[in-house]
């Protein structure tokens, strides 16, 4: 009771020190607030007793430096001298043990950056007139474009004074914006001025190269990419990313008219739009400017060979080749500086798109070397740059390789492919510890089972019995290998990877593969049996062979997995797999001594399992107990 109730004591003590010092910091709250007021409105602050009040200042000034006096202390009998007192056992630390100096009180937390509604942008100040201008641009630039559709249909004046009025028009207003940015007030205006002056410019070059022929083509790309350089270097001068896309996206979306239609040169006039963007791309992060630019050239391209264009072109081929080639180089360049760019990232997940569409087009040798080629490329791009531009390379690369394989082969060479291909992909993952390239394992593993089910290692090849060519029987014990493989290694890499919890903690995934597992191993037993013994007899010790391995295999896994939960379920998993297959299966199916063979082995298996796994049990436990 004594050592109780000193105990006690000392809390009480610890805590009326506590409240002493609360009671110097409220005092030197008060003093730092007298200090932030003029001297004519501040009361003389009263602390309380025993400390005397702060002297009131008579001008503002700073904070004084507050010395903590020392409080008494009061030793105790079992008190290390010169300390706090300690607490009994069981009670935690002390109060008073590693108290620094009291934290200054913290501010209050800044409110929610609250997101502008549309009616609040349309309500500030000067936003009526920004938005008159640039639509005001946009319509005269469409008028411009219809102005000259109309003159070439009904024949107003000649082509060359058409385009020579299309020049000096646009020249015109762009010199009208570079007056109007001098006056602040006017530079809404000249921005919107500035980009349809030099969308006309550029629009008036395609018309004097495609339509009219004026200009060789070369020169004519030349002429372009001159006219958007121009237009991208004002906006850099004037800092405004909305110029830049209204540039772009003035050149890019209104060619079409010009051109007629969807066409490679239309192709060409686009990527020359996006080279022009490349300085940009690597000094500002102007994600309009990049989406712009890279955006409609892939649009056109597979535009040209869906709709107009002739598929198959070479033309058409090698515009949507160039597309996807400058949209993966500028992707790639752009992600250098910036890794999380969106323009970027979309551009390389998309870039490939014509080229594979194109590739659909073209004589099988043709298509298979071009999206053959798409996927070495994006793979590579994959393997050397790092992030989320390299994992969504390498998933376009997977399309591609997916489409390269499907042209290339047929029947079981295609589906063994791509089996073959999920198990490649499916190691490479666990090599390298990416889920993207799981994922793909995963889909071309689905595709090629779905294959192998209907039509080249079907469920009724184990079931019944079919006078199979030698061909037939050889492939699908390929197919049923590589099912057995891939079942194997996909859940086994996604538990490495975090993906799949253990069996005895997720055990629907584990479930699965082992049934598609335990599909593929019968496949393999069964059709080398066949192979080995053609005819009926084949088939009846194919499936005396299959129940015996998946006892054997429980056996096994039973004895491994003494001490590893995952082995031990398996196994016990594995025993009723054989005996439904044993009752179900064989009971009806089989006859005379296979039989007899299958039960006997089966159940002798079963039998020596038991017994040796309780053998095991036993020896595992008996260590345990001597130690307890």
């Amino acid at each position: 009771m004594s050592v109780e109730r000193t105990t006690l004591a000392r809390l009480a003590e610890e805590i009326d020190e506590l409240g002493r010092r609360l009671t110097m910091v409220g005092a030197e709250l008060r003093t730092l607030q007298s200090s932030t007021q003029p001297s004519d409105e501040v009361a003389t602050p009263q602390a309380p007793a025993p400390y005397a009040a702060p002297v009131r200042p008579s001008a503002p000034q700073a904070p004084p430096a507050y010395a903590w006096p020392s409080p008494p202390m009061v030793q105790h009998a079992g008190q290390p001298p010169g300390g706090f007192p300690t607490v009994g056992p069981g009670m935690g630390p002390s109060l008073g043990q590693g108290m620094g100096p009291m934290p200054r009180p913290m501010g209050p937390m800044p409110a929610p950056i609250r997101r502008e509604s549309l009616g609040e942008k349309l309500g500030k100040e000067g936003a009526g007139s920004r938005l008159l201008a640039w639509i005001g641009g946009a319509v005269t630039l469409l008028g411009i474009v219809l102005l000259l559709v109309l003159a070439i249909q009904r024949g107003w004046l000649g082509p060359l004074p058409r385009v020579l009025v299309g020049a000096v028009f646009g020249l015109a207003l762009i010199a009208v914006g570079l007056r109007l940015h001098r006056d602040p007030a006017g530079r809404t205006g000249a921005f919107a001025l500035a980009a349809t002056g030099f969308a006309v410019l550029y629009l008036d070059i395609i018309a004097a190269t495609t339509l009219y022929e004026y200009l060789p083509v070369v020169v004519g790309l030349g002429l372009g990419l001159a006219v958007v350089v121009g237009g991208l270097h004002l906006a850099t001068q004037w800092d405004s990313a909305l110029l830049g896309a209204a540039v772009v996206l003035g050149c890019a979306v209104c060619a079409p008219l010009i051109t007629q239609g969807f066409t490679p040169t239309l192709v060409t006039f686009l990527l020359v739009v996006q080279l022009a963007t490349v300085p940009v791309q690597l000094s500002k992060e102007w994600t309009p400017v990049a989406l712009g630019a890279g955006i409609p050239p892939l649009l056109a391209s597979a535009a040209s060979t869906l709709v107009l264009a002739k598929p198959g072109s070479w033309t058409n081929t090698a515009a949507a080749v160039g597309a996807g080639v400058i949209g993966v180089g500028l992707a790639v360049l752009a992600t250098r500086r910036r890794p999380e760019d969106p323009a970027a990232l979309a551009l390389v997940a998309l870039a490939a798109t014509p080229t594979l569409i194109a590739a659909l087009f073209l004589p099988k040798t043709q298509a298979v070397l071009l999206a053959g080629g798409a996927a070495v490329v994006l793979l590579g791009v994959c393997a050397a740059v790092r992030g989320a531009a390299g994992q969504l390379a390498g998933v376009a690369g997977m399309v591609a390789a997916f489409q390269a394989t499907v042209t290339q082969f047929d029947g079981t060479a295609r589906t063994a492919v791509l089996l073959a291909e999920a198990l490649l992909l499916t190691l490479v993952a666990w090599r390298v510890r990416q889920a993207f390239a799981l994922g793909g394992g995963l889909a071309f593993a689905v595709v090629g089972a779905m294959l192998a089910w209907s039509k080249d290692f079907p469920p009724t090849m184990i079931a019944e019995f079919r006078p199979w060519t030698t061909g037939k029987l050889a492939g699908a014990c390929l197919v049923a290998a590589l099912i057995l493989a891939v079942s194997v290694a996909l859940p086994w890499t996604a538990s490495r990877l975090g993906k799949v919890g253990q069996p005895g903690t997720n055990m629907p995934p584990w479930v699965f593969a082992g049934f598609t597992a335990l599909y593929g191993a019968a496949g393999v037993v069964l059709t080398a049996a066949l192979l080995a013994i053609p005819g009926r007899s084949g088939f009846l010790v194919g499936h005396v062979l299959i129940t015996v391995s998946w006892t054997a295999a429980a056996l096994v896994l039973l004895v491994r997995g003494i001490n590893v939960v995952a082995l031990r379920v398996i196994g016990l998993v594995l025993v009723g797999a054989a005996v439904l297959k044993l009752i179900l299966f064989d009971l009806a199916a089989l006859d005379g001594m296979a039989r007899v063979a299958v039960f006997l082995c089966a159940g002798l298996i079963l039998l020596a399992a038991g017994a040796r796994y309780a053998r095991q049990v036993a020896a595992t436990a008996r260590p345990e107990e001597k130690i307890s």
